[in-house]
């Protein structure tokens, strides 16, 4: 099945996008970035002040955006503690949709270790949250085993049924489609019900890509990436994930039980260059290259 234009902006219509509390410093302006409504996902990052996310979420509600604040099970300390967090959130930046995950921390600073804690603790629905987000891993996690991740897959997947949650997966970055869809008919096969939100890069340099693939730990990614930096030259190219995308897209439409919904863009490259990126495709406004991926078409 070739790769049509209708197919890609199909496949990257109602993606959302990632801001870190110091990016978020940068950006003059949301609202004249992003159309209304455009989800906005808050890092919590390990060893920052959940006072940070919770004022980025702030602003992004005040200036018409859905603010997904991140919760990370092992920075917080306890239940008290995730209380204060889950009804600050909901009560001033009136959150109903966050996502958990672990946290990249070796040594949790409290009672939490796993997102699975935060969710069966009831808090997050006491709240009036009852869409979340888990974290995907098509490349496997450095801090679980694969089993491990295959039952905390399958205890997410029980959850949703039993409290009757929006529950979806959303994926650390990624770099190769075939991996991706494979990834997502194995967990399909296995049992997963939940819909996917696949992690982009937007267009960033290979030597930022490096830098990221290496703090997130991805494996055979960083192969790909090491192919294409060859050289100090190369290091500098600015790279755009177009195979990945159009890749992901023609899946996605030869495969109607493929649960991958959207994108989710990791701004590496700058926040507005990527929701500009992001746009660019969801509006069709590119053109198909004959060996493979598109390029962005210049705004009239």
């Amino acid at each position: 099945m070739s790769l049509t234009i209708d197919k890609l902006s199909s496949a990257a219509a109602n993606w959302s996008i990632e801001v870190t509390p110091k990016g978020a410093s940068k950006v003059e302006s949301f609202a004249d970035v992003l159309e209304p409504q455009t989800c906005v996902n808050v890092t919590f990052l390990p060893g920052s002040d959940p006072a940070d996310t919770l004022a980025v979420a702030c602003r992004l509600h005040e200036e018409g955006m859905i603010p997904i604040p991140h919760i990370a099970a092992r920075s917080i300390k306890d239940k008290a503690h995730l209380q204060d967090i889950i009804s600050a959130l909901a009560k001033q930046a009136y959150v109903s949709e966050v996502l958990v995950i672990g946290g990249g921390v070796d040594k949790p600073v409290g009672e939490f270790d796993s997102s699975i804690q935060i969710l069966k603790s009831g808090i997050l629905q006491s709240n009036g949250i009852f869409k979340i987000g888990v974290a995907g891993h098509p490349e496997g996690s450095p801090d679980i085993s694969n089993d491990a991740v295959t039952q905390a897959l399958h205890e997410k997947n029980e959850l949703a049924v039993k409290e009757n949650l929006q529950m979806y997966i959303e994926t650390q970055f990624c770099f190769e489609a075939d991996m991706v869809l494979e990834w997502e008919k194995r967990v399909r096969e296995d049992g997963n019900q939940l819909p996917i939100r696949i992690g982009v890069p937007g267009p960033a340099t290979i030597k930022t890509l490096f830098r990221f693939a290496q703090i997130s730990g991805i494996g055979p990614s960083m192969k790909f990436i090491a192919k294409q930096a060859r050289n100090v030259a190369k290091l500098m190219t600015v790279q755009s994930p177009h195979l990945l995308l159009s890749g992901l897209a023609e899946g996605m439409a030869a495969d109607h039980q493929c649960l991958i919904e959207h994108f989710h863009y990791y701004p590496f490259g700058g926040f507005v260059k990527t929701a500009q990126y992001a746009k660019a495709i969801s509006d069709g406004n590119v053109h198909l290259s004959p060996k493979g991926g598109f390029e962005i078409l210049e705004a009239q």
